[in-house]
């Protein structure tokens, strides 16, 4: 083996040849340094355009040319790399204070890149000078570049704090950063506020530095994300594009950071087409030069706020911002805090505005040490100029002067390269002024140099003229939260009757739409269903009131009201599968319309066969995404009904076979949620309960039929029995009537909604029906078509 070929294991080759790999990516690719923000690639362009003098006022140049020379001098990369880098500082809508002016196509928001860079022109923005500006006097340290044929700076000067202003992120080996750009000036008041008072609180610095502000507008939704973010280093910010309704058009102006416009149009029609967003008849970009305009056309029977809070919900026009404040200090990648990442910024200019003022003095001293000499030679000057006159040479010209008045060499220098226009009076007044003007100069740097209050009032000046040159208005609303009163106030309130098919389709449409009818009507139609479906639930409630959504299952959901699509009597509505996350064979059964969560009112449920619960009903008051258990049931049983109590209501509960039993509330005690409930009525071999209702005294108890037939009863007739037994008669079931439907407990100022199970839907008035006997056999309610039956029956109150 060659004594040169050293043998190691490949285990410790393969791990220390990883970390520099890892190592040159967080140092020289993926992060920002926390001091200019600026990782290698953006430093290395705006370094080479400045030294090309492409400056705000120069003449545009090729981006080609840029490249190429950044390519050459300073990053030995792919010129696409170097481009795309270029372009980025080019965007507004990427970069809060674009660094770089461009002209030509540097691509767009709908995620269309930039012209090649032969066609592009660019030159820096007058905000990226800022950046530059002093880097010739000795502010940072410069290295050789990869050829040692030239010098780079491994810093930018950068009077402006852009790490945050800008923001950055990056994906490094093993960790990532994710910084959010900010309003210029609320970071520089959160600077001059640690200027004046280097103990404040991360809490304290959010009075100046309120939240991201992002290019492309928005709305960040509550600051509980921002304060974790600024405390840890770590958090997630909510964020909404801006939208308003005109009339049945919803315009979205502004939309997330980052977020592709195309994309998010591409995703809303999917969507639409998938049947998950409803109510929309076109969407179209119309945005232009003057701004951003997508423009989603709402269908009249959809209430236009409802559709777009549910873009909201299912698109990317609400997303969420993940902060990682992560960036490079002394050669290590680091979490910051806000304040951390502040004061860094502040040592930084400290350091600059120090080393900026060491080089002045050092050239003001040089300067005065030239001048003095040219004034002791003003003061001597016949002598000076016999001396030079009758020296052999410069060089004994040059002795001469540095032995007779005790010059330096370089101030003997200055005096041979003299011209003779400065031995005019004037112009010797002037060398005089400008002698006193540099000690005066000397020694302010020197007062600077002593004091570092002196500095930090430099740094607070100079940051307030930034503010002054650069500050616009902030671009991204901050709101506290979400408020569910918030999005009520813009929705008009209404009365809607909700209807749920046994496939569980849901939709809400307004009372209004179903006419009263007399006695004995064939009613209008409720819902376009398949012939295998039949409508199961109907509820007329408050378009603005919470559902508690109970299934067979005993499980319990949460819904608005208006979250559910509206529709029309011949639309079948929206699958609940996309509304809710329900578990297999799990089905609504009863929708309960719920104002407060009191824990003095109580839920009692009903079961198929017979088993009752009471619960407090402030134990369903969290609402969860998959629901929670309401009662524990055995595999043959099923919840049926539900009502809300008052802890001193009378329950009957009336079975299919034509029972009912009346007892008190307080015979079933109260329970906890996940409880499986007692007998609450006894049952007959093949006999199921069909539903529960809450009576009192005055109020008259209807029964409905399959076969439309039914009677109204005073509720006094129902003897009051204890919890358990098999009750009394309520309704006579023959081949006539067929099998009891529904029970309700109504009043004469009370209107009643019947709905068939081929869909027909019929409205009466309650004062219509006639009040007869408890165990007697009934009449026509609702003309049914061949074939139909009765499903369900829902109560009006109050209409």
């Amino acid at each position: 083996m060659p004594e040169d070929i050293q043998q190691r294991l490949i285990e410790q080759e393969m791990k220390e040849s990883y970390v520099d790999y890892a190592m040159s990516v967080i140092m020289s690719r993926a992060l920002p340094d926390v001091r200019d923000g600026l990782k290698p690639v953006h430093r290395r362009i705006l370094y080479s355009m400045w030294k090309l003098g492409l400056t705000h006022t120069a003449k545009l140049r090729k981006s080609a040319h840029v490249v190429g020379n950044v390519m050459a001098k300073y990053h030995p990369h792919g010129d696409a790399a170097i481009y795309d880098s270029l372009v980025r500082m080019a965007q507004d809508f990427s970069l809060r204070y674009p660094l770089i002016q461009g002209q030509g196509n540097f691509g767009n928001i709908d995620g269309d890149s930039a012209a090649a860079m032969r066609y592009t022109e660019t030159r820096l923005q007058k905000i990226a000078e800022e950046l530059l500006v002093d880097i010739d006097k000795d502010t940072v340290n410069f290295v050789s570049n990869y050829d040692n044929s030239t010098t780079e700076p491994t810093l930018l000067p950068s009077k402006i704090p852009n790490l945050l202003i800008n923001g950055s992120s990056g994906i490094a080996v093993g960790m990532a950063t994710n910084i959010p750009p900010h309003h210029l000036g609320e970071i520089i008041d959160g600077v001059l506020a640690l200027i004046g008072n280097s103990e404040l609180t991360v809490t304290d610095l959010l009075r100046y530095v309120k939240g991201p502000d992002f290019p492309t507008g928005g709305q960040i939704i509550g600051t509980n994300g921002i304060k974790e973010a600024y405390e840890t280093g770590r958090g997630k910010i909510v964020v909404k594009g801006k939208a308003y309704v005109d009339d049945y058009k919803i315009v979205i102006t502004e939309i997330p950071y980052m977020l592709n416009k195309s994309l998010l149009i591409e995703d809303m029609a999917r969507l639409v087409r998938e049947g998950v967003l409803e109510g929309i008849s076109d969407l179209r970009d119309e945005s232009d030069r003057k701004g951003m305009s997508i423009v989603i056309e709402v269908k009249k029977s959809f209430d236009p706020e409802v559709v777009l809070q549910q873009l909201y919900q299912h698109t990317a026009l609400r997303s969420t911002f993940g902060v990682i404040l992560l960036a490079v200090h002394d050669k290590k990648p680091i979490v910051f805090t806000l304040k951390d990442m502040l004061q860094h910024f502040l040592i930084h200019r400290k350091t600059v505005v120090t080393r900026r003022t060491q080089f002045d003095l050092k050239k003001a001293e040089e300067k005065a040490h030239l001048l003095l000499g040219l004034k002791i030679a003003l003061e001597h000057v016949d002598e000076v100029v016999k001396l030079i006159k009758n020296a052999a040479d410069v060089q004994t010209a040059r002795q001469g002067l540095m032995s007779g008045y005790e010059l330096s060499e370089l101030q003997a220098n200055a005096i041979l390269d003299m011209k003779l226009q400065r031995l005019t009076s004037l112009e010797t007044a002037k060398l005089k002024t400008e002698y006193e003007e540099t000690l005066g100069f000397i020694e302010k740097c020197k007062e600077i140099l002593g004091h570092e209050q002196k500095v930090l009032d430099i740094i607070r000046d100079e940051l307030l003229e930034l503010k002054e040159k650069y500050q616009d208005e902030r671009r991204t609303e901050i709101v506290s939260s979400e408020e569910k009163g918030n999005r009520e106030e813009i929705i008009h309130e209404e009365n809607v009757v909700v209807t749920l098919t046994q496939a569980g389709y849901i939709k809400h449409i307004p009372l209004a739409t179903y006419r009263e009818q007399r006695r004995g009507g064939v009613g209008v139609k409720g819902a376009e269903i398949k012939e295998e479906d039949a409508v199961d639930t109907l509820f007329a409630t408050s378009n603005k009131s919470t559902l508690l959504l109970f299934t067979n299952q005993g499980r319990v959901h949460w819904l608005r009201t208006y979250d559910i699509p509206g529709g029309t009597r011949y639309s079948k509505g929206k699958a609940l599968v996309n509304l809710l996350q329900f578990k297999p064979g799990e089905k609504t059964t009863t929708l309960l319309p719920i104002e407060a969560f009191n824990p003095e009112h109580y839920l009692c449920m009903v079961t198929r066969q017979g088993i009752v619960k009471r619960v407090q009903l402030n134990a369903f008051e969290n609402p969860r995404r998959g629901g929670i258990v309401a009662l524990t049931l055995d595999d043959k049983d099923e919840l049926v009904s539900v009502q809300v109590t008052h802890g001193q209501d009378v329950l009957v509960i009336a079975t299919k076979e034509g029972n009912a039993a009346k007892f008190k509330e307080e015979d079933v005690r109260s329970m906890g949620r996940t409880a499986g409930g007692v007998i609450g009525v006894k049952l007959e071999e093949g006999d199921s309960v069909i539903g529960m209702e809450k009576v009192k005294s005055g109020d008259t108890i209807l029964t409905v039929t399959q076969h439309g037939y039914g009677k109204r009863t005073t509720e006094d007739e129902y003897r009051l029995i204890h919890r358990g037994g098999k009750g009394v008669t309520n309704i006579v079931v023959n081949e006539r009537n067929g099998k009891v439907v529904g029970m309700k407990c109504v009043k004469d100022t009370d209107s009643l909604l019947f709905a068939t199970e081929q869909g027909q839907m019929i409205r009466v008035a309650v004062k219509d029906i006639s009040t007869i006997g408890r165990a007697t056999m009934g009449f026509r309610l609702v003309s049914l078509r061949e074939g139909d039956n009765v499903k369900s029956v829902a109560t009006v109150v109050g209409e």
